[in-house]
Formats: structure tokens, sequence, C-alpha cells
């Protein structure tokens, strides 16, 4: 059976905004190990499902989706987000 991993989106470092940042993904794990091309030196492997990212607006929606779909998951918690607050001052101590 597939497996799957629900887990909510970061803020990339390249982005300075929250745009899509709480928004909840779903990835197909892979069922197959990786191995290397002899040709090119790049790992790939015959499963396509794990290239598959669907994005959800809720925790709620993704796991009614891999319950639907008869899909195994699991859900990877939140990093928290520390915020350090921090005088321009501070720099010159």
């Amino acid at each position: 059976m597939a497996t799957a991993r629900i887990y909510q989106e970061g803020k990339s470092s390249m982005q300075s905004g929250r745009a899509r940042a709480g928004r909840w993904v779903l990835q197909h794990e892979s069922s197959e190990a990786k191995r290397a091309d002899p040709l090119t030196g790049w790992t790939g492997s015959g499963d396509t499902r794990d290239q598959i990212s669907l994005a959800f607006p809720s925790l709620e929606a993704a796991r009614a989706y891999a319950e639907k779909h008869a899909l195994d998951y699991h859900v990877v918690p939140a990093a928290t987000r520390t915020l350090k607050l921090q005088t321009y001052a501070d720099n010159f101590k």
C-alpha cells in the first residue's frame, strides 16, 4: 500500500513574506531505493509517485484526501519558529 507524508510547509529562505507558508503538503514516499545512473551519475528510480506534491489549506483536508484514496500516512509536526527580538544597537555591544 502507498504511504504518504503530510507536513506543514515553512517559509522559504528566498522569500521575505509568508505567502504559502501555512499550507499543508502531502508527498508520497518512495517505494524503492534510488540508484545512480551509470552514464550521468544522477540518482533516480522507477517510482514516479515521489515527484507528486499536493498542497492543501488545512491538515483536515490533507487527511481526508489520504483516507479517501486509501493512503497510509503520517503527519510530521510543524517546526516551531522562535523570534529573536533585538535592537539595532545590540549589534555593537
